[in-house]
């Protein structure tokens, strides 16, 4: 409330600023002359910064007495002053119980539905926006607190971990989206770090903003509130992702921090059969001297997850696949990406390197929508226009089907993609290394043909000798083939690895490397996802050889016809899914071999 009336005081005496102006342009006007007439100057005659400055002026007051409406009216005021929205906050919470669900069976059979939350949910309505900036505001404050609290509330778990203590959470916030519904497990966590910058990859596999409550105040995204929809996701077919529909709040505090909050809006609509929800979660951003940041995020969420499979389950209820320390994990990553982007100051030392900054900026980029790509053929996203032909079986080989026209990154034709996830009894560090290594690429890889695989060029975007993109020639051993060019990102972080490659035109890296648009380059990607079978007795994430196995995920997108309204033959089916096959036994029998 003191920080809301601070804020108050601010939008007061931003009007008497702007009402300060009006009347010195007021004055302005009635003294000004004509200089042909010496009559008063007419306002078609003012000067053309006179006139931009008014019309900021008066788009200025707009923004900041329709901030001030919201502020008086919703925020900062307890429930009970607001007798409409604390009845219908009420009788929603009493609603999002266990009568919603109805029995658990029920519960069970509505929840199987993949995909019908995000297809199904469409904007709020005008008698629901009022209680969603309470609520927001609520979520606010929710997560502030609970991102600077101490015990109680947090306590020390495994591995240097906090763990969320329920009791004390209910006793703490008694209000927000109500009780926990039945059938839902509760999964909070928490985890810092200091950086400069944020971009997100292999997490969110779609969003859609259904609408904007708020655009924030002069410009930038303080007070900003919209309402959303996220799909979040693991890099394996055998863990279902998680659905969301929830209100966006950022907001920038006195002392300069700010934050950014999600909550679930599931209670606007009792129809809704959602498998997850989101308590307030978020991240603080506090900007520290020499352009760092420090953030602290909190994942809190109540899911069904009973149709995760097996092997998958460690990693998921250790927070390591959806939890806060995946979200800081890849902030940090993504940062150190950005960085190299930018930087223009490369040494020419290694012959491999590229020091020009357009070349380096446009292949950055290719193998960026690269990783996208991979990312949206291996989850286990309805979003994408894929038909799954076989997700079930003996096999747990995942195959699916596109068509491709009018894509100039994709080459046009049917795609097929084919993903499956095993666990192996080798540390996530050595199967990495063995898999991002051109020198072994022969022992798994059947495209290569048993080539010899050289690196033709090099970027380092990381830390880490593992977080680089490549340019890798295939020298074929029959010399009546071409030689075939493959580019290649390999990323790693405490939470995951990728290896992801795609062959290249020859040609189009050539353009590409001069500092050409990337845009045009048609790419179908392949490759591996990397992650620990559990959080390990280090709570390292990636473990050391010696410590742990590894959850490995092998994903192939292939064109097996150039003519996009062509027929999908079984026999294409057959194929695809035998080299899936018999690349998942080759690499079992490879790794195994170097890890002896």
């Amino acid at each position: 409330a003191q920080h809301e009336r601070h804020e108050n005081a601010i939008l007061k005496a931003e009007n008497e600023k702007l009402r300060a102006e009006n009347n010195r342009y007021k004055e302005a006007l009635s003294n000004a002359t004509c200089p042909s007439c010496g009559g008063p100057a007419a306002l078609g005659e003012m000067s053309f910064d006179e006139q931009h400055l008014r019309i900021e002026n008066a788009r200025l007051r707009e923004e900041i007495d329709r901030i001030s409406g919201i502020a008086a009216k919703y925020v900062g005021k307890p429930l009970s002053s607001l007798p409409h929205l604390s009845s219908h906050l009420h009788s929603r919470s009493v609603d999002l119980g266990a009568s919603n669900f109805g029995p658990q069976s029920g519960f069970v059979g509505e929840m199987d539905r993949s995909g019908d939350l995000l297809r199904s949910v469409s904007g709020p309505t005008e008698a629901d926006k009022p209680m969603i900036v309470e609520l927001a505001v609520a979520a606010m404050e929710e997560l502030i607190r609970m991102a600077q609290s101490g015990e109680p509330l947090w306590v020390p778990g495994d591995n240097s971990t906090d763990v969320l203590n329920e009791d004390e959470y209910l006793r703490t916030f008694p209000r927000g989206i109500g009780p926990k519904p039945l059938g839902l497990r509760s999964e909070a966590s928490r985890e810092s770090a200091n950086q400069w910058s944020s971009v997100f990859c292999g997490i969110v596999s779609r969003a859609m903003t259904l609408e904007v409550l708020s655009t924030g105040v002069a410009g930038n995204y303080n007070g900003a509130l919209q309402v959303m929809t996220a799909e979040f996701q693991v890099p394996s077919p055998l863990v279902p992702t998680r659905e969301n529909y929830f209100v966006r709040y950022c907001k920038q505090h006195i002392d300069g921090t700010w934050a950014v909050v999600d909550v679930s809006l599931d209670n606007l609509r009792p129809n809704l059969m959602s498998k997850c929800r989101r308590r307030p979660s978020g991240c603080l951003i506090q900007e520290l001297p020499n352009g760092y940041s420090k953030v602290i995020w909190v994942e809190h969420v109540e899911v069904d997850d009973r149709a995760v499979h097996n092997i998958y389950r460690p990693v998921v209820n250790s927070g390591l696949a959806f939890g806060a320390k995946r979200w800081v994990a890849t902030l940090d990553r993504q940062c150190e990406r950005l960085a190299s982007s930018m930087a223009s100051n490369i040494p020419a030392g290694d012959l491999c390197v590229i020091t020009s900054p357009e070349g380096r900026k446009s292949m950055l980029k290719l193998a960026e929508r690269m990783v996208t790509s991979f990312c949206t053929g291996v989850g286990a996203s309805t979003a994408h226009a894929w038909t799954t032909l076989s997700a079930t079986g003996s096999d747990d080989v995942r195959v699916m089907t596109r068509k491709s026209m009018d894509d100039p990154g994709r080459p046009p034709g049917i795609v097929l993609s084919a993903a499956t996830s095993f666990w192996i009894q080798v540390p996530p560090k050595r199967v990495f290394d063995f898999l991002r290594d051109e020198n072994s690429r022969s022992e798994w890889d059947i495209l290569s043909n048993g080539g010899l695989v050289q690196e033709m060029a090099h970027i380092a975007n990381g830390r880490d000798p593992g977080n680089c993109v490549s340019l890798l020639r295939v020298n074929s051993a029959n010399s009546s083939q071409s030689n075939m060019l493959i580019l290649q990102e390999s990323c790693t972080d405490a939470t995951g690895s990728y290896v992801i490659y795609a062959p290249v035109d020859i040609v189009a890296m050539n353009v590409v490397l001069s500092g050409g648009d990337p845009d045009y380059v048609a790419l179908l990607p392949s490759g591996f996802a990397i992650l620990p079978d559990g959080p390990g007795v280090n709570g390292g994430g990636i473990l050391e050889i010696g410590s742990g196995g590894s959850l490995l995920t092998v994903a192939f997108q292939i064109l097996v016809d150039s003519v996009p309204t062509a027929k999908l033959s079984l026999g294409s089916v057959a194929t695809v899914n035998s080299l899936i096959k018999c690349t998942v036994e080759r690499i079992k029998a490879a790794v195994k071999c170097n890890n002896a």
